[in-house]
C-alpha cells in the first residue's frame, strides 16, 4: 500500500469514530507530499521522516506535534500490518523556546491606526481602510485573524450590533457582541467599501481588497508587519518573533481580565464567558492569551492584598 493510501485509510479511520481531526490530517497530508505520495508505506526511510520532522530552520513546538501525529499513523499502519517498523526518532531535539505573546498597549494601538491611515504601498492587495479596520475589529472583539477575514456582509450585523462568526475552529457558530465604538467604526467602513465596490449580494467579502475581493491572510499579515514597523513598536525583550497580528486576540483577552480584576469581579466566575466569547472550547485554550502583564500583575497583587487583609481584620493605612 502506498503511503497516501495508508494515510487516507487512517484519516477516514479517525473521522469514523467522531474526531474531526482536521489539523492531524493536515500534518499527514504535508508528511504525504514531503515524502511522496506513492513511496510504499512499509518503505519510508528514518532520513526522510527527521527531515520532515525537523523542518528548515529551528525545531520548534510544532516538532512535538509534527511526532505525536506521526506516532499516531505509525501505531495504526504496524498494527494491521501496513509498516513492520516505526520510523521516528527516540530523541527530542532541542526546541526554541515557546512564543511569548505580546500585549499591545493602548499607546501601540493608537500608533498602529495612525500608521495605517497613512499606509500607502505600492503594489500592495490591501487598502488602508480595509487594514486598519481589521485592526480595530481584532482588538475590539478578539476574533482570529482568519474568522475576521471570512466575514460576509450578511456577518456583520450593525443595527443588532452583533457578528456572526460562521463554521470558525471546530467548525462552530457563534455570535460575537460589538460595542457601540465599534459599530460607528464598522458602518463607516461598510458605506464607503459597498461605495467603492458595490457587492453583487450580501455574500461578498466584509473587508475588501483593492479589487473588491476577501482579504488573504498573508498579504494582511505583511501589510500588518509594514505597519507595525511604521508605527515603531518593536519588542526587546528577546523573544523569536517581533509582535504579529495575532497578538491582537490575545491582547484583548489579558485587557478583559486586568479589567475585571481591577473592578473586583469574580473573575473565576467569568472566565468561561471569555473562553466561550473567543470561541474556545475550555478555560485551558484561553489560558495561553492571557499573558502576564505589569498591569495584570499589579491588580492580582491587589486583591490579594485585600483578601489577606479582610481575613486579618483589616490592614493599617
Amino acid at each position: 500500500m502506498t503511503l497516501r493510501e495508508a494515510v487516507e485509510e487512517y484519516v477516514a479511520h479517525r473521522r469514523a469514530t467522531g474526531v474531526l481531526f482536521d489539523s492531524g490530517a493536515a500534518v499527514l497530508g504535508t508528511f504525504c507530499r514531503s515524502i511522496g505520495p506513492e513511496t510504499p508505506c512499509a518503505e519510508v526511510p528514518d532520513a526522510s521522516v527527521r527531515a520532515f520532522l525537523d523542518g528548515r530552520g529551528t525545531p520548534t513546538r510544532y516538532w512535538e506535534r509534527k511526532r505525536s501525529v506521526l506516532a499516531g499513523f505509525y501505531a495504526y499502519a504496524t498494527a494491521r500490518g501496513l509498516a513492520s517498523r516505526v520510523p521516528l526518532p527516540s530523541e527530542t531535539p532541542r526546541l526554541a523556546p515557546p512564543l511569548v505573546p505580546y500585549v499591545y498597549s493602548r499607546e501601540e494601538i493608537r500608533s498602529l491606526l495612525s500608521a495605517a491611515d497613512s499606509y500607502r504601498p505600492r503594489n500592495s492587495s490591501v487598502p488602508s481602510e480595509a487594514l486598519r479596520t481589521l485592526i480595530l475589529l481584532l482588538y475590539a472583539t478578539g476574533l482570529r485573524v482568519g474568522e475576521a477575514l471570512a466575514l460576509r456582509l450578511r456577518d456583520v450585523d450593525l443595527p443588532e450590533a452583533v457578528l456572526t462568526v460562521r463554521r470558525a475552529k471546530f467548525h462552530k457558530t457563534r455570535l460575537v457582541p460589538m460595542g457601540a465604538d465599534l459599530v460607528r467604526e464598522l458602518q463607516a467602513y461598510r458605506s464607503a467599501r459597498c461605495a467603492a465596490f458595490p457587492p453583487e449580494d450580501h455574500d461578498a467579502a466584509f473587508l475588501a481588497d483593492s479589487r473588491g475581493g476577501p482579504l488573504r491572510h498573508k498579504n494582511v499579515g505583511n501589510a500588518f508587519r509594514k505597519v507595525r514597523e511604521a508605527a515603531g513598536v518593536l519588542r526587546t525583550d528577546g523573544a523569536r518573533y517581533q509582535p504579529r497580528i495575532h497578538d491582537l486576540r490575545g491582547t484583548f483577552a489579558t485587557q478583559r481580565l486586568t479589567e475585571w480584576y481591577r473592578r473586583g469581579e469574580d473573575v473565576q466566575r467569568l472566565l468561561p464567558l471569555l473562553s466561550t466569547y473567543l470561541g474556545h472550547a475550555s478555560v485551558a485554550e484561553t489560558e495561553p492569551y492571557l499573558a502576564t502583564t505589569p498591569a495584570l500583575l499589579g491588580e492580582v497583587g491587589q486583591k490579594f492584598e485585600r483578601h489577606a487583609c479582610a481575613r486579618e481584620g483589616g490592614c493599617d493605612a
